[in-house]
């Protein structure tokens, strides 16, 4: 097996409606929210994890893919693929590819050695400056927005515990960058689109089902190939 490119994919992130990614923050401060997003400690500005991003789009193509019953809600591995069979068992190959798998004392070294290695590296996206200089230079506007919610009693029709939740407003745009290391020249690059095409689908961070983080991906690119129309055709 050997590495005979790395492809660099580059676009940005843009929110469509507000995005909540939380910082895992214990604390809550008086005049503070209950519930505020990671943002860099040096700069204070928000930014999306790489990690959030591959969680996300992997246990998408996991389920697009049916194999969440056979790994009974664990992360696809090398000791799931002997439940799989034909297409399904190929497909299931190039997402532990992709994501990597976890072998261990129990797996077929030759299929360890025949996968290798992981293939995508996940890069943590910051906000656009651009961007951040018109909110800020221009608009004097802040770089994320406090949304209240509260849930209400269905008989006396009263707001009952109250709640605010940090998040970085729609419009807000972030610089996306991916790779993919390509090994004696194999091609993954369309499971790769499809997960994007499915996070476009889907959304990231909290509370997608009350209408968070929607988003697009634009400018998309490898190189100087352009893969946004490639993408905004998928229809997984």
């Amino acid at each position: 097996m050997q590495l005979t490119q790395i492809q660099k994919l580059t676009g940005q992130i843009e929110l469509l409606s507000g995005l909540h990614i939380g910082s895992g923050n214990t604390e809550i401060h008086i005049g503070g929210t209950d519930n505020p997003v990671i943002k860099n400690p040096i700069t204070q500005q928000p930014y999306i994890p790489g990690s959030s991003i591959k969680g996300k789009m992997r246990s998408l193509l996991e389920w697009h893919l049916g194999v969440v019953e056979v790994t009974q809600g664990q992360p696809l591995s090398f000791k799931h693929l002997n439940g799989l069979s034909g297409g399904t068992k190929q497909k299931a190959e190039d997402l532990i590819r992709l994501f990597g798998g976890a072998p261990d004392s129990n797996n077929d070294d030759a299929l360890v050695k025949k996968i290798g290695p992981s293939r995508l590296s996940f890069w943590d996206c910051s906000l656009d400056q651009a961007w951040v200089t018109e909110m800020r230079d221009v608009k004097s506007l802040p770089l994320t927005e406090t949304k209240m919610e509260n849930m209400i009693d269905r008989i006396r029709g009263v707001a009952e515990h109250p709640r605010n939740t940090e998040r970085v407003p729609a419009t807000a745009r972030f610089d996306f960058n991916l790779t993919i290391r390509v090994h004696d020249g194999e091609d993954l690059l369309e499971t790769v689109l499809q997960g994007l095409k499915l996070l476009e689908l889907t959304g990231l961070g909290g509370s997608g089902s009350r209408g968070y983080g929607k988003i697009k991906f634009t400018g998309l690119k490898m190189g100087d190939e352009s893969l946004q129309d490639r993408l905004d055709k998928l229809n997984p």
